[in-house]
């Protein structure tokens, strides 16, 4: 075969792939298409699992700005409470009874964080309408998961980036 007729059949078989792949990428990004449960925001999972209707995204919306504030209290008064449990090191000798009382203002933090993260999802809860009380429990059985300790600092620092 000659050179320049291997050559055209080369460019049409690249040009037949490259019009596939673009047919493939066209037809599979429909508007309809929603991200995984774990790309997702924590609010929209929660609309979206137990089906909250407007009147309920309302509320909830009020429910997720006192957990934040909340939350972030205490965030605060760790991030405080560490500062100074660390500049304890500063020291030759380190004051033990200094040491024990940050340790423990940390953990009564973190408690009031538990405390208020089942507080919300009580709240969630009383937000449902019977019919979606099922919903919630099978919601519940994944909320370990869907709101673990990791992913919750890896969305905080994604967050916390100046955007582009």
């Amino acid at each position: 075969m000659e050179k320049s007729k291997l050559n055209s059949i080369a460019i049409i078989v690249l040009i037949v792939l490259n019009l596939c792949t673009l047919g493939f990428i066209f037809f599979n990004s429909s508007k309809n298409h929603r991200p995984p449960m774990d790309r997702m925001n924590p609010k929209d999972i929660i609309i979206k699992k137990l089906r909250l209707d407007e009147s309920q995204q309302k509320d909830y919306t009020k429910l997720i700005e006192w957990h934040q504030n909340e939350i972030q209290k205490h965030d605060k008064e760790i991030v405080n409470a560490k500062k100074s449990l660390y500049g304890l090191l500063i020291n030759n000798e380190i004051d033990l009874k200094s040491k024990d009382s940050l340790i423990t203002v940390i953990n009564l933090n973190q408690k009031q964080i538990e405390e208020t993260h089942f507080k919300h999802f009580e709240d969630i809860k009383k937000l449902c309408k019977p019919e979606q009380l099922d919903d919630f429990k099978e919601f519940s059985k994944e909320l370990g998961r869907l709101f673990a300790p990791n992913k919750q600092r890896k969305e905080k620092r994604e967050s916390e980036r100046p955007k582009p």
